[in-house]
């Protein structure tokens, strides 16, 4: 398909066309030509949009879809064009199914339901078997098949020896370990952030230190082993200390933060809105302003939604009983780019393309055309009119998001709001 992007301001440092307002012309999935001013014959779409801005496409390495196994709350096709409706052209997605993605026909049956998409879904293979943390899984089998990276979504490994010999297999062929950092014996049966708050409102807590003993056990194995890990959706000061002295050794070694950990803090949880359940907990402002810091200095790889339906059925009931987590497509981009400004969040929805091997280009003419289209300008009220999701569960109703996204042009497709 042919697009004219009118008057689309660049942001990318990467691309000649940086911060310049031009016409983008694309022929048959391929940025062809780049000028201030293109026109185009009646073969080309063109796109106008108010206040244009275009980066490469955004890439999130955390999202999970109901299918298969709990269709009810998310379906693999409308959960990627919810994707692409809230800007990303890629998405990581875990195997948390039923049955889990463990092996090379689980990782084929994902890539052949997202075959035609827009939006490219790159799978995440379970480190062990089931993720019950006893065997590991046919990590390179399912690398061959396409698995992109290999972790038991929020379970952590509490076998250290499993976690070892994952790290040194997996550097037979590049392949990325995914280790969540909690360790399950101090955790205990809480459910929120050991605090002031928790102890206000009567809820078992999990205190910091069972995220921190956790890494700091992982980053001794692997300065033991070598290889590549990261640890996902960090949550305390501890913790981004901890993998900024690890980057500092020169230890591989990667991380995200989710955009509820950024922006949200254990104060929420005064309503009892089971929304704000959520796994890893929200933490103190403290920690809040640490993970902001770590991601200004470049500590933190990567913001990922971490987006997490969860049916209504599971969701309104006592918090207790509650299952853990929001969704985060939609709001992504507005709740960071109120916090950070248009650079640094563009920044952070792109740069972990690298640190799970995925191709990015340059905005620039006979590179294929892979864009995030958006207006960083405007405020507003997030509400359930912006919900795109099948399940409801957002913890970010009623804040504040800034900007306004349009849509998507990558895999020789437009989607656009």
């Amino acid at each position: 398909m042919n697009f004219l992007l009118k008057a689309a301001t660049v942001i990318d440092p990467t691309s000649p066309f940086n911060n310049q307002t031009v016409d983008i012309l694309i022929e048959n999935g391929v940025i062809t030509d780049i000028k201030t001013k293109i026109t185009a014959n009646q073969q080309f779409e063109e796109i106008v949009l108010d206040n244009l801005h275009v980066s490469q496409g955004w890439f999130d390495s955390s999202v999970s879809f109901g299918e298969p196994g709990y269709e009810e709350r998310e379906t693999i096709s409308h959960g990627l064009l919810v994707a692409g409706k809230s800007g990303f052209t890629k998405i990581a997605v875990q195997p948390n199914t039923s049955p889990i993605t463990d092996n090379s026909a689980s990782i084929g049956f994902l890539n052949t339901k997202s075959l035609n998409n827009a939006v490219s879904m790159l799978p995440i293979g379970a480190l062990t078997t089931q993720s019950k943390g006893i065997d590991m899984a046919e990590l390179y089998d399912m690398q061959q098949m396409g698995a992109i990276a290999f972790g038991d979504y929020k379970k952590s490994i509490e076998n250290p020896n499993l976690l070892k010999i994952a790290l040194l297999y997996a550097q037979n062929f590049d392949g990325l370990v995914i280790s969540y950092p909690q360790d399950n014996s101090i955790a205990g049966k809480g459910m929120v952030n050991e605090e002031e708050q928790s102890t206000l409102l009567g809820l078992k807590g999990i205190p910091a230190l069972a995220e921190e003993l956790q890494i700091s056990r992982d980053l001794f194995l692997l300065e033991y082993t070598g290889g590549k890990l990261h640890i996902p959706t960090i949550t305390t000061a501890k913790a981004v200390d901890l993998i900024r002295k690890a980057k500092e050794k020169g230890l591989n070694i990667s991380c995200s933060v989710t955009v509820h950990h950024l922006t949200l803090t254990d104060e929420e949880l005064t309503t009892f809105d089971t929304n704000y359940k959520i796994q890893p907990p929200l933490r103190t402002k403290k920690d809040v302003n640490a993970i902001i810091e770590g991601v200004k200095d470049g500590t933190i790889d990567m913001i990922t939604s971490d987006h997490r339906p969860i049916d209504i059925e599971n969701k309104k009931v006592e918090f207790d009983n509650a299952k853990y987590g929001t969704i985060g497509l939609e709001n992504a981009f507005g709740s960071i780019n109120a916090l950070l400004g248009i650079e640094k969040s563009i920044s952070m929805l792109t740069n972990g393309k690298s640190v799970f091997n995925i191709e990015s280009q340059p905005i620039d003419i006979g590179n294929t055309a892979d864009l995030s289209l958006f207006n960083p300008e405007g405020n507003t009220i997030f509400s359930k009119e912006n919900i795109l999701s099948t399940s409801k569960n957002s913890a970010f109703l009623g804040k504040n998001i800034k900007g306004k996204v349009y849509g998507i042009v990558t895999n020789n497709q437009i989607l656009l709001k």
